[in-house]
Parts: structure tokens; C-alpha cells; sequence
């Protein structure tokens, strides 16, 4: 008999108010092409002798995960998982750089020992004095989806009670040019409406920190229930279909008791086209909820999705400027998260009210 998994708690700093759920009444609109962090203050985290030590991108991605975890559950946890596309980049290039700086002598080391992917997981867990599962997906768009994914197997083997699952990603200055060079961002920040209905390439950055704690226990405390997750790669429509149908049945509900379907429109035309497809193929005419005009792009945003969907049946509605038809969802009971990336890897998560 397999287990439920509850989201328990959910943090994220982003360009948005960090630690914070008010972009649910008072947005922040982003102005820029590239969106960095909105800086949270550490200090009441991290000491600042330690602070010094660690890059500003792992020291909130520390922030995050020890918001989301009260102090006397960290060492207990069974995992800690971590999904992002490029890691800590920016210590990648200080050290790439310092390599030719300085004819590759006389290198610190500790630029070199914070720029491997799996430091952010690994550096969470020394905090937390945590010994369990320790795990780093790197798969590009569905890095989070990933990590999310081993989570909610352990859990339904019975091998979890609780766990950390986090979803991170930086963007630096090199990186935003690099991307830009070949067509990633557009030329100018797209209006909300283009969100909505996309007539052109390109899309705007966005940076993201998103912890999550996972219990198999429901509690007063949790904020959602995850039913399933699937992950596919290169799918016919026929398997999409039969993806969503497997879900379904696991839930025993149909596509009409879907309250709503968040999904990772960015403005780009050829993106937003695919989650129209998915929508027709799969015969699902529930409400659409964006949230990438909010947040910008980035490898492992769909982590910003799971947190928008638990925030939303927690406090039950879903406000009207996340909605592409521009209404307030009331009291939804079952979201379903959409990810899906060049036609090529796809994920599906269902969440449902406790």
C-alpha cells in the first residue's frame, strides 16, 4: 500500500518579497529583461563569520531551507534532495576566471569547492547536522521535477517520513549575455498580456530559491496533498494522454474536477503553443494559472509552480492577476502543474486540498 505525501511548509526568494507569501495580494511587476534575487536579510540565519565563507546565491538557498524547516526537525530529516540546472555558476566562473588570471597558480580553493552542483544540497545538510538521503539533480528544465520525483518514491516505498526538496537556480550577468546572444530573452519586457497570449519569441530571466518540506503525516500544519508525479521525455500525444488518464484515476477524479492548470507560460510563442496542445489534447478546459510574468524564467522554476499550488489550496483561491482569464479561482479543491520545455522532457504533478 503505497503512502500519502504532504507539503508541509514552502519558502522561496526570488524577485519577489522573500519568505514571503505577498505576491499573492501585492505583486511586485519586474521591469527588467533580468530579474535577480530581492535580497532577504540573512543574519537571523547565518552567522556572518560563515556568511563570508559561502557565495550570496548558496547563502539563500541556506536562508530558504531553514525557514521552511522548524530548528528541531533539520537533523531528522530522511532526505534532502536538490534540483537546479547550472548550480552555483557564479563560483564557476570566479574560479574559471581566477584560472586565467592568474596563469592557473596561486588559486584559492574555495571557489573551486563551491561550484559543483551538489554543494547546495550537501551544504544544507551540514547546517542541519542532517546524515539521511542527500541527493542533486541536474536535468536542465525538469531539475526540480527530478528531485521531486525521487522524494515521492521514497515516500510511497515507506521509506521517508519527511524530507527537504529544494529547486535553485542563479542567474549571473555572463550567463543572461550568453542566453541573449542566441535569442533566449526578448528585447523589451513583455506586458502581462503577452503572457497570456504569445505573438513572439523570447521570454525575461528570473533567479529562484524554493524549499519545500515533504511529511507523509497529514497535519493541521500541511498545505496540500501531492497525488502524483510523472516525467516523460519525448512523449507521443497518446502517452501525454494516457500520463494524465493514469493520474486521474489515481485521484478518482476526471479532467473536469481540475480547478485549475498552472502552467509555465513565459511569452514565448513557440512555448505557450505546446501547453495549448497538451491543454486540447488531453480534452482539459479548466481555468489557466501563469505565474512566470511574476517570477521570470529560469531552469528550475516549475519549483515556483509546486509553491504557488500549495499556497493557493492552503489559503483557498487562487488570485485573479495568476489567472490568464483574469478571475479569481474560489475554494479549489485540485490543481494540476504542468512543465514542459522544447517539445522534449514533460512533467505533470497533481496537488490536492487537505
Amino acid at each position: 500500500m503505497t503512502r500519502s505525501v504532504y507539503i508541509r511548509n514552502a519558502a522561496q526568494i526570488s524577485v519577489q518579497k522573500p519568505l514571503s507569501d505577498e505576491w499573492m495580494t501585492n505583486p511586485a511587476i519586474p521591469t527588467n529583461r533580468h530579474n535577480r534575487f530581492n535580497a532577504p536579510d540573512t543574519k537571523q540565519y547565518i552567522s556572518a563569520s560563515t556568511a563570508r565563507r559561502f557565495s550570496k546565491f548558496l547563502r539563500y538557498a541556506i536562508v530558504s531551507a531553514k525557514h521552511c524547516v522548524p530548528a528541531e526537525e533539520r537533523s531528522s530529516l530522511d532526505g534532502i534532495f536538490a534540483g537546479t540546472g547550472l548550480g552555483l555558476i557564479e563560483s564557476t566562473e570566479n574560479f574559471l576566471v581566477s584560472m586565467i588570471e592568474n596563469n592557473e597558480t596561486n588559486l584559492s580553493p574555495t571557489s573551486f569547492m563551491l561550484s559543483t552542483h551538489n554543494t547546495i544540497a550537501s551544504q544544507i545538510a551540514i547546517d542541519f547536522h542532517c546524515r539521511g538521503y542527500n541527493a542533486t539533480f541536474s536535468h536542465k528544465s525538469i531539475s526540480f521535477d527530478s528531485a521531486l520525483l525521487n522524494a515521492f518514491i521514497k515516500f510511497e516505498l515507506g521509506e521517508f517520513n519527511s524530507a527537504l526538496v529544494c529547486g535553485v537556480d542563479e542567474m549571473t550577468e555572463k550567463e543572461f549575455m550568453l542566453y541573449d546572444q542566441i535569442g533566449i530573452w526578448k528585447k523589451s519586457v513583455p506586458t502581462v498580456d503577452e503572457f497570456k497570449q504569445a505573438d513572439s519569441q523570447g521570454t525575461i530571466a528570473g533567479e529562484n530559491c524554493v524549499s519545500i518540506l515533504l511529511e507523509s503525516q497529514r497535519s493541521p500544519r500541511s498545505l496540500c496533498k501531492i497525488i502524483d508525479i510523472q516525467i516523460l521525455h519525448k512523449p507521443s500525444d497518446e502517452k501525454l494522454k494516457t500520463a494524465l488518464s493514469s493520474m486521474f484515476s489515481k485521484a478518482e477524479i476526471c479532467g473536469a474536477d481540475i480547478d485549475g492548470i498552472i502552467t509555465g507560460n513565459n511569452a514565448d510563442d513557440a512555448n505557450d503553443a505546446e501547453y495549448d496542445h497538451i491543454c486540447d489534447i488531453a480534452h482539459l478546459a479548466s481555468p489557466r494559472i501563469i505565474f512566470k510574468h511574476l517570477f521570470g524564467e529560469s531552469y528550475t522554476m516549475s519549483a515556483m509552480g509546486l509553491y504557488i499550488g500549495a499556497v493557493c489550496l492552503s489559503k483557498g483561491i487562487v488570485p485573479a492577476h495568476l489567472s490568464i482569464e483574469g478571475k479569481d479561482i474560489l475554494s479549489p479543491k485540485t490543481l494540476l502543474l504542468i512543465n514542459q520545455s522544447q517539445k522534449t522532457d514533460y512533467s505533470f504533478t497533481l496537488l490536492q486540498s487537505c
